[in-house]
């Protein structure tokens, strides 16, 4: 039960940053999140939009191995470990508070769905 709470937050996250990469990246909300200028905002709006839909790919996976149930939990360990990778990366090109904000929550319900 831990570890599909903890995968669903992950999940959720997800499904966030998608809403602010493909609807809001050109909006206050969007540039405060990820603290861009409108100028920055515009000229890469179809980027964001394309790295939303992964995020979006991220949530649908992590959905699906919950739906599963038991049965989902390598599909929660492939996406969780796919999140954390992801984020880890970002932690080291754009900023290390994606570390906190990505890899850390992926690391702590990959663990309980690995030890529960």
């Amino acid at each position: 039960m831990l570890a599909n709470i903890l995968t669903g937050l992950v999940a959720l996250l997800h499904a966030y940053i998608l809403i602010l990469e493909m609807f809001l990246w050109d909006r206050p909300q969007g540039m405060k999140a990820f603290n861009t200028t409108p100028e920055f905002a515009k000229s890469t709006k179809t980027l964001a939009a394309n790295q939303g839909l992964y995020n979006g790919f991220l949530a649908a996976g992590l959905g699906w191995g919950i739906w599963l149930g038991e049965a989902g939990d390598p599909v929660k360990i492939f996406f969780l470990l796919c999140v954390a990778v992801a984020g880890l990366y970002g932690a080291l090109t754009v900023g290390r508070k994606i570390l906190f904000i990505q890899t850390l929550p992926a690391l702590v319900a990959l663990a309980a769905v690995l030890f529960t």
